[in-house]
C-alpha cells in the first residue's frame, strides 16, 4: 500500500517545532491566528483549527475563543498532562496494563528515592521536603476524605521524585499517577475500613520521608518499594506486581 498523506495541519506542528528549538517562539507567546497561518501553509483555516486542537490535547497551546488580546492560541508547557491524558486512554483499553504501570513507577520513583536523599542541599531541596512533611500532617487528619487523601498523596510522591532533579522523571511519574488514580479511588470504595489503610500509608509515608531526610537512600527505596506494593495489593488489577517484575 502506498504511504499515508501527512494530514493537512502537521505543517503547523512542524513549523512550531522548529521555531521553539530556534527559540524564535517562546512560552507564553501567541501565536498567528488562523487566517494567517492558513495563508502562510496554504492550507485551509479548518486544518488551522485542527493543529491548533492537537496542539492544545498535547498541552502545548491554550487556545481563548472571541475577539481582542485575551483571543487566540497561547504557547504553554504541561508535559504531564497530555502524557497523562494518553496514558489513562491506553490503559482503558487495556493495552498499558495498570499492573506494568505500577512496576514502572517501582523502577522510577525508587531510583529517585536513592539520588534524591544524596542530592546536595539547596533552598529548592529544603522547600520540597518542608512542603512533603507539612503534607503528611493535614494527611493524619483522620476526618480527611479519601479522595483529599489522595490529591495529597500524589503531591508528596511527586515532591520526592522531584528532589533527584530529572525535569523526565518528574514529568513521567506525575503522569503515570495520573493515569491510576481512577483504579484508586474505585479500590478505596471497596475497602471496608478505608480508615484503617490510610493510618497504614501514612506510618509508611513518614518512614520514607524520614529516611531521604536522614539521607538513607537505599532504606527510603526499600521503603517506598514495600509502601507501593503494599497498596497495590489491595486492588486485583494493580496486584500483578511482582519484585522480580520490578
Amino acid at each position: 500500500m502506498p504511504p499515508a498523506t501527512p494530514r493537512a495541519y502537521t505543517v503547523v506542528l512542524d513549523w512550531l517545532e522548529e521555531r521553539l528549538r530556534a527559540g524564535e517562539i517562546t512560552v507564553g507567546d501567541k501565536l498567528p491566528g488562523e487566517r494567517q497561518l492558513a495563508e502562510n501553509f496554504s492550507i485551509s483555516r479548518a486544518s488551522v483549527r485542527e493543529a491548533i486542537r492537537v496542539l492544545d490535547a498535547m498541552g502545548l497551546v491554550r487556545s481563548a475563543t472571541g475577539s481582542g488580546p485575551t483571543a487566540g492560541a497561547v504557547v504553554i508547557s504541561e508535559p504531564s498532562a497530555a502524557l497523562s491524558w494518553a496514558l489513562r486512554l491506553h490503559v482503558a483499553t487495556r493495552s498499558l496494563p495498570v499492573g506494568d504501570i505500577v512496576a514502572t513507577r517501582l523502577l522510577l520513583e525508587t531510583q529517585a528515592a536513592v539520588e534524591g536523599a544524596l542530592a546536595p542541599d539547596t533552598p529548592e531541596r529544603t522547600a520540597a521536603l518542608s512542603r512533603a512533611a507539612k503534607l503528611l500532617a493535614t494527611m493524619d487528619d483522620p476526618d480527611m476524605s479519601a479522595d483529599e487523601f489522595h490529591r495529597r498523596d500524589a503531591e508528596f510522591h511527586i515532591l520526592l521524585t522531584s528532589l533527584a532533579g530529572n525535569v523526565v522523571v518528574e514529568t513521567v511519574m506525575d503522569s503515570l499517577r495520573q493515569a491510576t488514580i481512577g483504579y484508586v479511588r474505585e479500590t478505596v470504595a471497596e475497602l471496608p475500613d478505608w480508615r484503617s489503610v490510610s493510618c497504614s500509608l501514612q506510618d509508611q509515608h513518614h518512614g520514607i520521608l524520614d529516611a531521604v531526610m536522614d539521607r538513607r537512600g537505599e532504606d527510603a527505596a526499600a521503603r517506598l518499594r514495600q509502601h507501593i506494593l503494599w497498596f497495590s495489593e489491595l486492588a486485583p488489577e494493580m496486584g500483578d506486581t511482582t519484585p522480580e517484575r520490578s
